[in-house]
């Protein structure tokens, strides 16, 4: 058997590769190792525009001297010693930059195997302002989930005792304490989604393979017992697998809850039908007989509309249900019901 000859990049390809470098928004660095330090043999126009190094001037200097903080210098000899044994690196890094210190995820990729030990690629993706929008987001969640859910129980606590106080229980008085009462109440389901959200969004876990027909029979089941005065009817397969995890109870139950709190007849009814499609998917509709989701929620949650100050949605019920969706590779969307309602589907794909 004769030997493979590894293939070698042509004239064309090089031209390809390095108009391909050059236009990536990533800072890319290409280097070699002498003595085991890194030196700079190239760089793209946005490893210039990151770092403040005009590409001549950069070229031939040792890269942790240029971008590497100072008391990270052993972090970085770490990683050069891994890219020098042939190993890719991935990790989130702290660098010099033109703007000052910013965090990035650093992959150093060495030459292929003919050339391991001789140098490689650095690659800096900037996550300064995805890290600082996340840990923002971290500490308002927290606090003002904290702060809302506890204000609410005290206007629900409160408002009870002053209608008790009343010596007489005027309609006026009576309304006005409802009134109050539905939005501390409104309060605490806003707080509840927002931590639902939370875990979905921060969850380390994936899909698998989950039979959604007992799931949606347990949801049936709890909002048939909470709210007695509705008709959550079902039509329903022995069983159907799709790809999930145990969050699809949630999104499963928000909209049944939805479709059931938001419908002002005295006997709302609510079906929930789960069938197979082609080609690997499967639809779960949650349809009701109650006032149609105003067009431009819908839009909104679909993307098919922008979020502005006046236009958001009045709650986090469908985005809790979209997004925990979305985690499963799947979609949601609406329709008309012959309930003369709505129809929620979920489409998830199947295993």
């Amino acid at each position: 058997m004769t030997g493979h000859t590894p293939n070698r990049r042509s004239n064309t390809d090089n031209d390809r590769y390095g108009h391909l470098i050059e236009h990536i928004q990533d800072a890319v660095v290409e280097f070699e190792l002498v003595d085991g330090v890194p030196v700079v043999v190239d760089v793209n126009r946005a490893f210039t525009e990151t770092f403040g190094y005009d590409a001549d001037a950069a070229m031939g200097e040792v890269l942790n001297e240029l971008i590497v903080p100072v008391g990270l210098r052993e972090e970085a000899q770490t990683l050069d010693s891994r890219t020098s044994s042939g190993e890719i690196n991935y990790r989130r890094v702290k660098r010099e930059t033109a703007d000052g210190l910013r965090e990035f995820l650093y992959r150093g990729i060495p030459y292929a195997d003919d050339r391991v030990g001789d140098g490689g690629f650095a690659v800096y993706t900037d996550l300064t302002g995805i890290v600082q929008n996340e840990r923002r987001a971290r500490v308002m969640n927290r606090v003002l989930r904290h702060n809302l859910r506890n204000k609410a129980n005290l206007i629900v606590a409160h408002t009870t005792q002053l209608l008790a106080a009343f010596e007489e229980q005027s309609a006026d008085r009576t309304a006005a304490a409802a009134t109050v009462e539905r939005a501390a109440n409104d309060l605490q389901q806003l707080t509840e989604e927002a931590g639902e959200i939370n875990r979905v969004l921060n969850a380390a876990e994936g899909t698998e393979t989950v039979d959604c027909v007992p799931t949606i029979r347990r949801v049936v089941a709890t909002h048939r017992q909470e709210s007695p005065d509705a008709v959550v009817e079902t039509d329903l397969p022995a069983s159907l697998d799709v790809r999930a995890n145990r969050h699809l109870d949630v999104a499963l139950d928000s909209l049944v809850d939805n479709a059931i709190r938001h419908n002002p007849a005295a006997e709302p009814r609510v079906r929930v039908c789960a069938a197979a499609e082609a080609e690997g998917w499967a639809t779960i509709h949650v349809e009701d007989d109650g006032p149609s989701i105003p067009a431009a929620e819908r839009d909104v949650v679909t993307g098919e509309a922008e979020i502005t100050p006046t236009r958001h949605g009045s709650g986090l019920g469908l985005w809790l249900v979209k997004w925990t969706v979305e985690t499963f590779g799947g979609e949601l969307s609406f329709s008309e019901s012959d309930l003369g309602g709505n129809d929620v589907r979920i489409r998830l794909p199947r295993p």
